[in-house]
This record gives structure tokens, C-alpha cells and sequence, in this order.
């Protein structure tokens, strides 16, 4: 991982308060953050830390109370909600714990659906063949195991070729073998397609496999290490 390279993002004092009822609660108190073009970043934080509320602001999901996010020279901050639409259909893939395949479709079906509205899609088996679903692309969800429609998940997230991939909890429903598999494809696809790919998990036998790791506590980042050696997921047990 070049550490001189751009960022392609960063936040500055990115902040989220939720109001419920009489409550006030601080999701993010002052985010300072930054990741590099083809970084490879896992985020670690108990329940409730701000990890899954800063990857929704960055990835244009959510919007900030205060603060400033920036994806190239774009502020995201700025932007009108039709803006960031955009800023999520062109740029940014998404992998949650759940998989969301639409049922009644073919797994090429479902990658299918994202290049129809990309803006310089790669062919759809193309994006099966990197996450090892080759063979099943013609598999309704229901033949398919978890970890196979999770994959299949993340093909549909970089067959739009996005600059950057948000994964909230990719594993978090599949057993530790599975779960090898379905980041075995995320690393190849970080590596391959040159997507910036930022993990959240609760798992912290994951952070191995990083370029860097950041711990999110109380809606603040509270500790940031570089993995000068990075595990293969094949050496990685949980």
C-alpha cells in the first residue's frame, strides 16, 4: 500500500447527533479521518461505537450534523440529496451483513441489475469469475449457500468498477470457514479491481488482513494502527 499516495476521501470533525425524544445521542464526536486510493482499511468498535453511522455518512447514505466529508474534490457535505444519489451510484459500493438479492432473479440476474445503471460497468462475469461464482451465475439465491450469496453480494457492489467499497459486517452471518471465503474475494477484489475497501466488524481476528485498522469507542476513533505484514484470510481463524 503506497502511504505517499492522494486520499480519495477524508472526513474533518465529522459529527452526528440523533435526537430521540427528550435524548441527545453523539454517534460521531469529531471524526478525523482519511483513506488512500486502493487502501484496504478494517474497522473494528463494539455495538453503538459510530462505526456502521460513519460508513452511512461516507458512503451517502446518512448526512452529517457538522463536519466535512470529501470523496476527491467532491464535499459530499454540501450536496443536495439528488447529488448524493449520484455520488452513491457512481462511486461507491455496498456489501451489508444481509445479502438483498432480489429471489426471483439468476445470480448473473443480480449483478446484472447494478450495470444497467453504472456509468463504466464491468462485464457481469467478469465481476462473478473475480469472487469464484463462475459456475453459478445461472443459481437463483435459494441454490446458492450464505457464503455463495454473499459473494455474488459483492460482485453486484463492484460491477459498477466504484472507487470505493463499504462493507458493514460482511461475515456476520456466515461461519468462520465461510466467512475465509467471502474475504478471500473481498482482498481479491481490493487488490484486482483497486476499490478503496473499508470493512466494519465486530471480528477482531479480521484486522490481519488490513493495510490499516481503526477502533472506533464512543463515537470517537481511539486507536490506528498499520499492519506492516498482512495475513493472507487462510491464515486468519475465529
Amino acid at each position: 500500500m503506497d502511504q505517499t499516495a492522494d486520499p480519495v476521501f477524508f472526513t474533518r470533525g465529522l459529527t452526528k447527533v440523533y435526537r430521540s425524544g427528550e435524548q441527545t445521542v453523539n454517534a460521531l464526536r469529531g471524526i478525523d479521518f482519511q483513506a488512500r486510493r486502493g487502501e484496504f482499511v478494517v474497522i473494528l468498535g463494539p455495538s453503538g461505537s459510530g462505526k456502521s453511522t460513519f460508513l452511512n455518512i461516507i458512503g451517502g447514505l446518512d448526512t452529517a450534523t457538522a463536519g466535512e466529508v470529501w470523496f476527491e474534490d467532491h464535499q459530499l457535505t454540501a450536496m443536495s440529496e439528488r447529488a448524493l444519489t449520484r455520488y452513491r451510484r457512481d462511486h461507491v459500493g455496498f456489501v451489508f451483513q444481509f445479502y438483498n438479492l432480489v429471489p426471483s432473479l439468476t445470480a448473473r440476474e443480480n449483478v446484472q441489475l447494478v450495470t444497467e445503471i453504472a456509468r463504466r460497468p464491468m462485464p457481469v462475469d467478469e465481476a462473478l469469475d473475480l469472487v469464484g461464482l463462475a459456475d453459478r451465475a445461472d443459481h437463483f439465491p435459494a441454490q446458492l449457500s450464505g457464503g455463495e450469496q454473499q459473494r455474488v453480494a459483492i460482485a453486484r457492489a463492484i460491477a459498477k468498477n466504484p472507487e470505493m467499497l463499504l462493507c458493514d459486517e460482511p461475515t456476520g452471518a456466515l461461519d468462520s470457514a465461510t466467512g475465509i471465503r467471502v474475504l478471500e474475494a473481498l482482498t481479491r477484489v481490493n487488490r484486482t479491481v483497486g476499490a478503496t475497501t473499508l470493512v466494519i466488524t465486530h471480528n477482531a481476528a479480521i484486522r490481519d488482513i488490513a493495510d490499516r485498522v481503526i477502533r472506533f469507542a464512543d463515537g470517537r476513533i481511539v486507536e490506528e494502527t498499520v499492519n506492516a505484514v498482512k495475513k493472507a484470510p487462510s491464515e486468519v481463524a475465529w
